[in-house]
């Protein structure tokens, strides 16, 4: 047992055995080390204002990645590298190549937003040598710009990756060999617990402990990526105890790509899943692009938007319409079922007391299947869903439908499929009649809700004319009406 978290912060060894289980990265940052470059906009994980990067050992290598620190729990933190915009400057004092080049191209303005952008673009920096356009608006995606707009940011973008200086130049590819030793110190199996007062965090130190725990504390509030329970901090105040971290768990974050489909850990990270899933599922992958901004895939785990059971979550419907299969383990041992059976009623899975999501299975669809996913949102980027439908259709050698699976997210209480209308469509023929005879079935599997996001009647209209925009597309549709592209 430990009862200390240890990570590095820029270039100093951190170590905390006096820590609440709720404190964010962003208050440690500017309240604790005076580190005001980060800073504070939305709280919640949109703006970016608050964008650091966070290095990890993965396979061996170190790998940095860009976080939203407003929503990032200091627990989290165990054997990391964090590393603030006050780290990017060489030691002379020199502008990073990233920074000057926002200054050459006018990219600031204000100058509130321009830490976080300066942090989404050196991330960008340290993995991509040649970016393009779209991979640069990509990694910009949870970045919010009020005063400038976009364009001179990312003619900075494009200005820096074409003069890229020796790594002796940067600071973190001149101490890499060093950051990675210093990394491989702090890890160990050790479960970790710290106790503040009435509160408590742990950090298991294996998955056979996280279980064991779960069985002492049943009722405890576990944390993945934190993009979800972040916000029930934040925004809603609440107080969680205890707080179990699990994002430092390598056996959670496997993917395995098998003969029949993609084995991913709980703990699989949007951006982790998104190679495999992109070369197997490219559909679904376009919809993993417009889950939140960079820092939050770098952040939110498939197996958490599972466990969460929000009726609105987005990978949900695209999951139930491939029947995906969740896993599920305890001390009394592991079992599976599916993924659709998983969601019984609002804020209600069938979860037995210490069990948690430890991977989830995702078939393949067939080749000779049809398989679309569509988000709709105010905004396309970096919004909540009002729906999500996805969609998988077989047909017979005579054009009738053999198999169709159909799944909505925002339009009941639980992601859930459309049993009628799909009733109303096997055994028929996929014609534009079938197509539109079966659309009034959706009054039958779904009763929607009025809120801040869409209308009732809104969703309702939109879950029909999803049905008729796939059928389209199955049939030869125009390419304006193709799905979204994929973006490496």
């Amino acid at each position: 047992m430990s009862d200390s978290i240890r990570f590095i912060l820029n270039g100093e060894d951190i170590t905390l055995s006096s820590l609440r289980p709720t404190e964010t990265l962003l208050d440690f940052l500017r309240l604790k080390r005076r580190l005001t470059g980060t800073k504070e906009g939305c709280a919640e994980g949109d703006c970016g204002a608050c964008t650091v990067l966070v290095g990890r050992l993965i396979d061996g290598g170190l790998h940095y990645e860009s976080v939203n620190a407003c929503i990032r729990f200091v627990g989290s933190l165990h054997a990391t590298h964090v590393v603030t915009v006050e780290h990017l400057a060489a030691q002379n004092g020199t502008l990073h190549p990233v920074q000057q080049a926002m200054v050459d191209c006018h990219g600031s303005q204000c100058g509130f937003c321009t830490p976080g952008f300066i942090m989404s673009l050196y991330g960008l920096w340290l993995s991509t040598e040649n970016p393009s356009r779209a991979q640069i608006e990509k990694s910009l995606q949870g970045n919010l710009c009020r005063c400038t707009g976009y364009e001179p940011i990312v003619k900075a973008a494009e200005q820096v990756s074409q003069k890229r200086p020796s790594a002796l130049f940067d600071p973190l590819e001149r101490t890499r060999a060093d950051i990675i030793a210093r990394l491989w110190a702090m890890q160990g199996g050790d479960t970790i617990t710290i106790t503040e007062g009435e509160d408590r965090l742990i950090v298991p130190g294996s998955v056979s402990a996280l279980a064991q725990v779960l069985a002492d504390e049943p009722k405890a509030t576990v944390v993945a990526g934190s993009t979800d329970v972040g916000l029930w901090v934040t925004k809603q105040m609440r107080r969680l105890n205890p707080v179990v971290f699990i994002n430092h768990l390598a056996d959670l974050q496997k993917i395995s790509v098998e003969d029949d489909g993609l084995s991913i850990g709980a703990g699989v990270t949007y951006s982790r899943a998104f190679a495999a899933i992109s070369e197997k599922i490219p559909a679904f992958a376009g919809l993993i692009n417009r889950i939140g901004g960079e820092q939050v895939r770098n952040m939110g785990t498939i197996g958490g938007n599972i466990a969460n059971g929000s009726p609105i979550g987005d990978s949900p419907p695209p999951l139930i319409a491939l029947g995906a299969t969740v896993r599920l383990r305890s001390t009394a041992g592991t079992r599976s079922l599916l993924l659709e059976d998983f969601f019984i009623d609002y804020g209600k899975q069938d979860r037995h007391p210490g069990e948690f999501v430890e991977g989830i299975f995702v078939p393949y669809p067939a080749v000779d299947t049809h398989f679309a996913v569509y988000k709709i949102s105010k905004r396309r980027d970096e919004d909540i869903s009002a729906a999500c439908g996805a969609f998988l259709l077989a047909l017979d050698d005579a054009g009738n439908v053999a198999d169709i699976r159909i799944a909505f997210g925002g339009m009941a209480a639980t992601p859930k499929r459309a049993r009628t209308v799909e009733a109303e469509l096997i055994g028929k023929p996929w014609t534009e009649a079938t197509v539109t005879a079966a659309r009034n079935a959706f009054d039958a599997d779904y009763k929607p809700l009025t809120d801040w996001r869409a209308t009732a009647e809104y969703r309702q209209l939109t879950a029909k004319n999803l049905l008729i925009r796939f059928y389209l597309e199955t049939v030869g549709a125009p390419q304006e009406l193709k799905r979204f592209e994929v973006l490496a």
